[in-house]
């Protein structure tokens, strides 16, 4: 077995400030305003935190090759119980991206029990910090060592105390530059048995939209996406860092997913903010009577919905929501299909948007 790497502890001394860095900070910075401006477009920021986190918690798990399908994974977040244990697993990631939102929100902290919490929730299981030794990174094809994490409880815990003292404790370097750099320590320690890199992208999410600094409004800025894309740099240059301090390469790499991410859910947005427009005109033209702004934000909370949902957001009696739902399909908004005794119905071209992804 390769011999354990135990990385040294934060701050770093290392210039993170070279001129390749500070231009790509730029860019990315200026991307990630552009999309905070445009995210107001959509009138309630439940809408788009609803759609990009079950994205997240879908692209986040096939990094770990964690496969489920758009129309399985939605019909699981409606509460319908024959889905596949990977489908559970990614329904487990949503559940787990939200509770790291509620820990963090209230404490305004980032703290280790709340990452262990995160991966509880998200394992499924209450395994916690790695206590007995073994653990190492194969490549999944050769099944060769390529890396050894720590391997002593003592030396697990000391560096994530490190960890969360340099997540919380503001330093001068700009946010999207300690984004990068605690996700490399974190993956690096691997504290867990199982869970280490979701668990990695959650702590991502929750660093740069949840008080710790004040990027954006609201959480949307996943990026899962581009890790997919480019999957062979991401492990790459993590060993990179590893082995030959490769920093410059890895940070401009975590910026440019920051960068790209924001251009291409500017573009969701936008797409989304338009498909509202269109149905809002449709509603009022066909069904005038029904119209409200309420009934529209409902229609793109979630790409599947059902009877329940309209009389628990609008507060409708069931014939009512019924009557609802089956005028919204007559006018082609919405399509309906059945599971066992269920009737759910589909909003079509937003299903088609967020299947397309960012």
């Amino acid at each position: 077995m390769n011999k354990e790497f135990i990385p040294p502890t934060l701050p770093l001394d290392f210039d993170f400030e070279t001129t390749k860095i500070l231009k790509k900070t730029i860019l990315a910075n200026k991307a990630l305003a552009k999309l905070n401006g445009i995210s107001k477009i959509i009138p309630n920021s439940e809408i788009l935190i609803n759609s990009l986190v079950l994205q997240e918690a879908k692209d986040s798990s096939e990094i770990e090759n964690i496969i489920t399908t758009h129309d399985e994974l939605y019909k699981a977040d409606i509460d319908i119980a024959a889905v596949s244990n990977e489908t559970k697993e990614v329904q487990n990631y949503k559940k787990a991206l939200l509770e790291g939102f509620n820990l963090v929100s209230d404490s305004n902290l980032l703290l280790k029990r709340h990452i262990v919490k995160i991966q509880m929730e998200l394992e499924n299981n209450t395994a916690g910090i790695r206590k007995q030794s073994g653990t190492n990174l194969k490549n999944a094809q050769t099944g060769e060592v390529i890396f050894t994490p720590p391997q002593n409880n003592h030396d697990i815990h000391t560096l994530l105390d490190n960890l969360e003292k340099y997540i919380n404790e503001p330093n001068d370097l700009d946010p999207l530059i300690n984004m990068a750099i605690i996700h490399f320590q974190f993956e690096t320690i691997h504290p867990f048995y199982d869970g280490n890199g979701r668990t990695g992208r959650i702590i991502n999410i929750l660093f740069l939209f949840l008080l710790l600094n004040d990027l954006l409004d609201i959480p949307i800025l996943y990026l899962s996406r581009y890790i997919i894309t480019h999957k062979n740099d991401y492990y790459r240059l993590l060993q990179e860092v590893r082995t030959k301090d490769s920093w410059e390469e890895w940070i401009i790499y975590m910026l440019s997913a920051v960068e790209e991410t924001s251009i291409q859910t500017i573009t969701l947005i936008n797409k989304i903010k338009n498909l509202m427009s269109e149905n809002k005109i449709l509603l009022k033209e066909k069904l005038p009577k029904i119209y409200s702004k309420d009934l529209l934000e409902a229609l793109f909370m979630h790409p599947y919905t059902k009877i329940d949902f309209l009389i628990n957001s609008l507060g409708l009696h069931r014939d009512t929501a019924s009557k609802y739902l089956n005028e919204l399909e007559k006018i082609g908004i919405l399509e309906s299909t059945k599971k066992g005794r269920t009737k759910y119905f589909i909003h079509k071209e937003l299903f088609a948007l967020l299947k397309e992804g960012i």
